[in-house]
């Protein structure tokens, strides 16, 4: 039975060049990490919610409050999007080699019902990256690429195993030679915004099924600030039609730069949250990015779940929480009263930890923990995987 790369060999009319396989996770692949853009830069000069506190706001009465009350928990839904990505060959158009990389992408939504987590819905997809040249015809991508992954998944290994690529995305050849663009962080990149649509096609099916509302928070882990890509100013238009879908949605990262946030004089302000007080929250910032978003406006703070004498760094412990400010926040800002108690919230899902199981432990919140190790668990193995092509 023919091997995925010896189909799209003959598909492409390319040449397939055998080479090693592996996965860029064991080599230590850099993550692509948006939050860290260099451009991006967040100044407490403009409050982000309605009492402009002055300083540092502490949770802790609050957060113990609704524990002694047996308040349900305001964070009901959990969502992680993952990626798994392999070297699978090198193939030359034109008497050019470039790499393919495959995927693995996971999208996974989990609730916690009667303090016990149950699944609510899970994407598994399987994509495969290849240099734009492999369309020498120049048709359009589009149709040229959803042809070609038909006749892949017309294979006899692939309808045996009960599996189906889900798209071949083309990358951009064209970009590669300036810094950051090598070919096969190319390939990697359209693999990552293949996972962030679907992390955004899930919140819509949230949204659709009255999943989420007032009462039933989603924490996403990782920040909610999308960047555009390939599709430019449609997908600003299509982030600013989905807005509303955010509403009930909130994203805590466990990682974040600290040299982005400056003063209202415009200082680094880094100090700031090294020296946040434990079950305390800074004050939320106003921070909104027209070159990527528009005018979409986002809330973001703070806040420490643990104290720093007993974490390695002055930002373990740490998390960055953001909310798309909606309507009337925009102009007045998001109700200082409602910052608290997701705030308070977050800090109640301090314990249990994962600590020895992950290196973040300090960062992360159980249930999202949970939902991760969920989504990974479903994953293919690496030499099922890998033995498909």
């Amino acid at each position: 039975m023919p091997k995925v790369m010896e189909i799209i060999e003959k598909e492409t009319k390319g040449k397939s060049y055998h080479t090693y396989k592996y996965s860029y996770d064991s080599i230590g692949l850099p993550s692509i990490d948006y939050d860290d853009d260099p451009n991006k830069v967040m100044k407490w000069k403009d409050s982000g919610e309605t009492d402009s506190p002055k300083g540092a706001v502490d949770l802790k009465h609050l957060a113990d409050q609704l524990q002694q009350l047996g308040e349900r928990p305001l964070l009901k839904y959990f969502l992680d999007g993952s990626r798994h990505v392999f070297k699978v060959d090198d193939i030359a158009y034109n008497k050019q080699v470039f790499p393919v990389v495959a995927g693995q992408i996971g999208v996974g939504c989990c609730r916690r019902e009667n303090k016990r987590m149950q699944k609510e819905r899970f994407y598994r997809e399987l994509v495969l990256a290849l240099p734009d040249k492999a369309n020498a015809d120049g048709w359009d991508d589009a149709a040229y690429f959803a042809a070609k992954v038909k006749k892949l998944n017309e294979s006899e290994e692939l309808m045996r195993l009960g599996l189906h690529f889900s798209a071949i995305l083309p990358y951009a050849t064209s970009k590669a030679g300036s810094p950051g663009t090598k070919l096969e962080n190319l390939a990697v990149g359209v693999i990552q915004d293949y996972m962030v649509e679907a992390e955004k096609r899930m919140f819509a099916e949230l949204v659709r099924d009255k999943r989420l509302g007032q009462d039933a928070y989603l924490p996403k882990d990782g920040s909610l600030e999308y960047k555009i890509m390939k599709s430019g100013r449609e997908d600003l238009r299509t982030l600013q039609k989905i807005k509303h879908n955010y509403s009930w949605v909130i994203g805590v990262s466990k990682s974040f730069n600290p040299e982005s946030c400056l003063d209202h004089t415009g200082k680094p302000n880094s100090n700031y949250i090294a020296n946040l007080p434990v079950f305390h929250r800074t004050p939320v910032a106003r921070y909104e990015n027209r070159e990527f978003l528009g005018d979409v406006q986002f809330g973001v703070w703070y806040i420490r779940l643990r104290d720093k004498r007993r974490t390695q760094t002055p930002f373990d412990g740490v998390v960055k929480v953001e909310k798309i400010m909606m309507d009337e926040e925009i102009e007045a800002g998001i109700n200082s009263d409602v910052i608290d108690l997701i705030s308070a919230n977050i800090i109640n899902e301090r314990n249990p930890t994962c600590y020895g199981t992950d290196r973040r432990w300090a960062n992360h919140l159980y249930p999202v923990f949970l939902t991760e190790s969920y989504v990974k668990s479903k994953y293919i193995s690496t030499e099922m995987f890998l033995h498909l092509f």
